[in-house]
């Protein structure tokens, strides 16, 4: 038996947890969620129903973790250390994977959902301005910067290389030069194809 359980769903942010398994060399045991009937171990570790979700079994008993940004860094604390940030590197490993799960996500989705933010003061409220702020944000850093953290690829590169690709791959984000070459390395690595080809193509 794994020592993990991942709720999954192939067509959901799950593929996140998947990848970041993956690059830890852990194969979890996978638990299909279908959207219009959640099964009751997921929505009793998350009431929310929400995936990725994880449950970590140990000897001292089972260990929860949602949301993907959290999932990933775990995996990298329980499985991976040299997936970890060193400690030069801690801050922008923690600046862009937090950058991606809050204004990221936030301004790609609402563009999707057909809403951006209409001056200056929504833009203030909003927290992550509008979707070009966050676009040129992104290619500024990756257009010197070959990863999160450098030239060294770390577990912060499956969570915003995860929204990368998606955002490429289904045109929610700008295919700026920086993005895709971004996106062409994370491509080349063994986990992502084991995980995360089939969105390829």
């Amino acid at each position: 038996m794994s020592d993990y359980t991942l709720f999954f769903n192939p067509m959901s942010r799950a593929l996140i947890a998947r990848w970041a398994f993956a690059e830890v060399g852990v194969e979890p045991k996978l638990e299909p969620v279908e959207w219009e009937n959640k099964p009751a171990a997921l929505l009793q570790a998350n009431p929310m129903g929400k995936i990725p979700t994880i449950i970590h079994h140990t000897d001292t008993g089972d260990r929860v973790v949602s949301e993907g940004a959290a999932v990933c860094h775990y995996l990298a604390e329980m499985e991976a250390p040299d997936l970890l940030p060193r400690s030069e590197e801690k801050a922008d490993y923690f600046r862009w994977m937090f950058f991606a799960a809050g204004p990221v996500e936030t301004a790609v989705t609402n563009r999707a959902m057909g809403w951006e933010p209409q001056d200056a003061k929504q833009e203030a409220t909003v927290g992550f301005g509008n979707f070009a702020r966050v676009m040129d944000t992104l290619d500024a850093w990756f257009q010197s910067h070959a990863y999160v953290c450098g030239d060294r690829f770390t577990m912060a590169d499956v969570y915003v290389g995860s929204q990368v690709d998606w955002g490429l791959n289904f045109g929610t984000m700008e295919a700026r030069g920086s993005l895709k070459a971004y996106q062409a390395r994370l491509q080349t690595r063994d986990a992502y194809k084991a995980s995360m080809g089939t969105l390829v193509g």
